[in-house]
């Protein structure tokens, strides 16, 4: 049975609201969650960014839910960090948090002042906050010198059911480089094709572990509404690689955003009015071979903090209407579908 999981997008929702809308989630059904860890959102529109961290032993705290979270070491985080907070929350809610450790974008790492290097330089990064944190999860002390530099580091909460470090690839190289270390996989939804030869690509280079699938989807009562939420959240992150990786502030993604066209929009984004064809549509997708699947809605009706609103407050700190109807939605239409697929 595939497992289907609720993607709390920080860029775009009040931590209070996407809080509100995971207990929702797991209220009606759903399996599990995940969540982005941004310093900036993705578009102005969006107008968010909490803090995943902090977020997180909330949502922990007050659900039953495992939770993953998509991290970069390096840079804005040194991995010694990374590996104390994900040994924390392991050692509280034991066998409920895996932490998807990738190379970054420049939109969240610049705040550092560091250069923004190249990706064959990031990956090799990478690797080595890899092998810190799985040596300081072990309770190794460790000290290295390299593209990271740690002096005499050691874990003295440990906890007794090691959180997975998963690898996140959208390309079949990234996910065969991932292979050699990760203990699963996540990826995010792209036209059938292309996520086969990922998934195909992570296997057969020797990729242990379960394979997640995040899938944006922008849901909305008539086509119409559903499609502009799509442009206004997400158009600008439709680009993709490498240009996704290099721009360095939401003004610089919304400024690429009129130049995406619907057909790029949609590969990127399943904009869907009409539940039964979009499970039809999440079915051929899990399909594929994935364990688990994670919902992001991204038509959002959150007020962002720039628009002047009579109930700004109470808009941006109550769940959005929105999440909570798509999440009542997917209880009815959704789950049932996927977790039918035999994973």
């Amino acid at each position: 049975m595939v497992r289907v999981g609720f993607h709390n997008s920080h860029e775009q929702v009040h931590p209070s609201a996407l809080l509100a809308a995971t207990q929702l989630a797991e209220q009606r059904g759903f399996d599990a969650a995940m969540c982005s860890d941004h310093w900036a959102p993705w578009s102005a529109h969006q107008g968010h960014s909490g803090f995943a961290w902090t977020w997180l032993g909330s949502a922990l705290a007050t659900t039953r839910l495992p939770f993953g979270v998509v991290n970069a070491p390096g840079q804005r985080y040194h991995p010694a960090i990374v590996a104390q907070a994900a040994a924390t929350l392991a050692a509280m809610y034991p066998g409920r948090f895996w932490v998807a450790l990738g190379s970054g974008e420049n939109m969240n790492e610049h705040i550092t002042g560091d250069g923004w290097l190249p990706k064959p330089v990031r990956d090799a990064r990478l690797v080595e906050c890899v092998d810190v944190i799985r040596a300081l999860l072990d309770g190794e002390e460790v000290t290295h010198d390299g593209l990271v530099k740690v002096d005499r580091a050691k874990l003295w909460t440990l906890p007794d059911v090691k959180p997975l470090l998963v690898g996140p690839a959208v390309s079949e190289a990234t996910a065969a480089n991932h292979a050699r270390w990760a203990d699963g996989l996540v990826t995010v939804n792209q036209p059938p094709e292309t996520l086969r030869r990922v998934l195909g690509a992570y296997r057969d280079a020797g990729g242990r572990g379960e394979a997640s699938l995040q899938v944006h989807v922008s849901f909305a009562p008539d086509e119409d509404e559903a499609l502009r939420l799509a442009r206004q959240q997400w158009a600008g992150n439709a680009i993709g690689p490498p240009v996704a990786w290099d721009l360095d502030t939401p003004e610089a993604f919304d400024a690429i955003a009129d130049k995406v066209s619907d057909d790029v929009l949609r590969t990127s984004v399943l904009v869907e009015h009409d539940p039964q064809r979009l499970a039809a549509r999440l079915v051929e997708l899990a399909a594929i071979g994935f364990d688990a699947v994670y919902l992001h809605q991204v038509a959002t009706d959150v007020v962002p903090s720039d628009e002047k609103h009579p109930d700004a407050t109470e808009v941006r700190t109550s769940p959005s209407s929105s999440l909570e109807a798509f999440v009542d939605m997917a209880a009815e239409h959704l789950l049932p579908a996927l977790k039918a697929v035999r994973a």
